[in-house]
């Protein structure tokens, strides 16, 4: 059974929207604002956590966000990223823009919550959720994410659209490793409970 694996970047105080400043977001470009030197450390965990993936699971517009600025690169990294398998979750979607994708279909929440369990349970590996805050949520409320990992920005944003959600009870998490990146990222890592 794979293992679903919410691993994104995101401010002290909760937001990840429009990190690389393209979104028209007022507070954007945080990201590299933010991380400066520390980025080389942040890239090096990520291509590490890529590595030892088997298949990534996204949202419509993180699809297209992703093969926006992934598909034409090479290296390790975009390699790997490229090449992997890729399950994105869309009711409206036909087709993913991204390589080797497969678009998950549900006319229902039921049905898009099963279609994912059933990637879940056939396959081999971690699956990494990035970016995908919607479908974030969903994995959470519906008990389907095993592991959260944060990379922690040292800025308080105040504005934007925040990684978490309203559930309908409370979700529990275990501390499972901190790691500071360089001199200001804090590398966060929890294990849902159930």
């Amino acid at each position: 059974m794979g293992k679903i694996v919410i691993t994104t970047n995101l401010s002290l105080d909760g937001v990840v929207e429009d990190p690389d400043g393209r979104e028209d977001f007022r507070l954007g470009g945080w990201f590299e604002r933010i991380g400066g030197r520390d980025l080389e450390a942040w890239a090096k965990l990520e291509t590490e956590e890529a590595l030892g993936a088997t298949a990534l699971l996204l949202g419509r517009r993180s699809d297209a966000w992703f093969a926006e600025r992934w598909t034409s690169r090479t290296g390790l990294w975009a390699d790997k990223l490229n090449s992997m398998p890729k399950y994105v979750v869309s009711a409206t979607l036909n087709q993913a823009q991204w390589t080797n994708a497969t678009v998950l279909r549900g006319d229902t929440a039921e049905e898009t919550v099963e279609q994912i369990a059933k990637v879940k349970r056939q396959t081999d590996g971690e699956i990494l959720v990035y970016a995908s805050y919607e479908l974030v949520r969903t994995l959470i409320e519906h008990d389907l994410a095993d592991e959260l990992r944060l990379v922690v920005f040292p800025v308080l944003l105040g504005a934007g659209r925040r990684l978490f959600g309203e559930t309908t009870e409370e979700k529990r998490l275990r501390l499972i490793s901190t790691q500071a990146l360089g001199d200001g990222l804090s590398f966060v890592t929890y294990e849902v409970l159930r």
